[in-house]
């Protein structure tokens, strides 16, 4: 295993960070704005900082996206990045001084922090002249010009799923989610783009989610859908029916709508990127049933030879860091220094990644080009590919 450099480097900074100062009888200056340095070290390189939470509770998940980013910088060769690791920890304050200590250090390109409320935090400080910031994030509410977000969303997934079901002639769609923010999200998301794709919502459901009684909820849904079955668009047709719920809980909420009286082969369950996991189906009541998500077999790939670098299999998010890595590689070789403008961050033709294409739109958003996955029991099946461009394809 190779020892990491950017483990070495972020001991480094953090041992320094914590040094006492040196003793002194002078009174000590009023706090100023620190100077920064040079955005091109003295190789001619182009300095990106990388903000993960290598302290504190999701530390196991930063130090895996580290190691995919020092990954990155051996397999595409960019020689024009010179990569230093902070510790955005897993507070807002932890992740703002972060991202003070690599202006001060003269990054020219922020990667990261992971959590949308530390991409919020640091806004005002990429609005008041700082770097560009492109968050691993999947928030949108996080999202604005200056900090993008880089993070597989959710909204996007239930929209392409969507369009794959109408595609296929269903129009009639039902929801079934926690009553949660996010819940409440992919409801709306659902319910938006069905009207825009000419199909209707016939029931949304929101159920307690400290509830371990889902029967009284499903009730409602099932007689909703029941006694809409003929006075919709399709009504004769299947019925779809999202399902935005993670395992095992999932597993609970799918049984309380078959004893409900909602037969399985007269629906189609659809849910979100929280499915996309391994060993999802093993669970015989979502075998069938169709997420969106990037292609798996481009990141097979990249979980083999990252497992065989490091001798353990990567986190789910690993890839973001190994993209954002490549994303910085492309940008510093855009002109000598690099560009990293938002002009240049939001090329419409976008970015390739493990993750598929993808781009950066100018209010903050991403847009991915998103495969449509149906459970099986062996292994998942694509049943819709990933798009390979960008091209014709309106924004959402």
């Amino acid at each position: 295993m190779r020892t990491s450099f950017l483990a070495l480097m972020a001991t480094l900074f953090l041992a320094a960070g914590c040094a006492e100062p040196p003793k002194t009888s002078t009174p000590a200056p009023a706090p100023t704005t620190p100077a920064t340095g040079s955005p091109v070290s003295a190789s001619g390189k182009a300095r990106i900082a990388l903000l993960l939470p290598l302290s504190g509770g999701a530390a196991p998940i930063g130090q895996s996206m580290q190691q995919a980013a020092e990954m990155a910088l051996f397999d595409t060769g960019a020689k024009e990045l010179a990569l230093s690791a902070y510790d955005s920890g897993d507070t807002t304050e932890t992740a703002v001084e972060a991202y003070r200590k690599a202006r001060a250090g003269g990054a020219a390109l922020v990667l990261g922090p992971l959590f949308g409320t530390s991409a919020t935090a640091l806004a005002p400080l990429v609005a008041q002249g700082g770097m560009n910031v492109v968050s691993f994030s999947n928030d949108e509410s996080a999202a604005q010009r200056g900090v993008w977000i880089m993070g597989i969303a959710a909204p996007p997934q239930v929209r392409r799923v969507v369009d794959h079901a109408i595609d296929a002639g269903v129009k009639r769609f039902a929801t079934f989610a926690p009553q949660t923010p996010y819940g409440e999200q992919m409801a709306r998301t659902l319910e938006s783009h069905v009207a825009v794709r000419g199909g209707t919502v016939v029931a949304a459901e929101l159920y307690d989610p400290n509830s371990a009684d889902l029967m009284p909820a499903a009730r409602r849904l099932a007689s909703e859908t029941q006694a809409k079955a003929g006075a919709t668009v399709g009504g004769g047709g299947k019925l779809v029916i999202l399902v935005p719920v993670a395992p095992p809980r999932v597993s609970t909420v799918l049984a309380s709508l078959t004893a409900a009286g909602i037969e399985k082969d007269q629906v189609q369950f659809i849910g979100t990127g929280v499915w996309d996991v391994q060993g999802i189906g093993n669970d015989t009541m979502l075998r069938g049933a169709w997420y969106a998500a990037p292609d798996p077999a481009r990141r097979a790939d990249f979980e083999r030879r990252f497992t065989t670098t490091y001798g353990r299999p990567p986190h789910r998010l690993a890839t973001l860091a190994y993209d954002g890595v490549a994303l910085a590689g492309h940008l510093a070789r855009l002109k000598p220094g690099g560009d990293f403008s938002a002009e240049a961050i939001t090329n419409p033709t976008g970015w390739s990644g493990v993750d598929g294409i993808f781009r950066f739109l100018p209010d903050g958003r991403s847009e991915r080009a998103l495969a449509v996955i149906e459970i099986q029991a062996a292994r998942n099946v694509v049943v819709s590919p990933a798009p390979g461009t960008f091209a014709s394809r309106p924004v959402n």
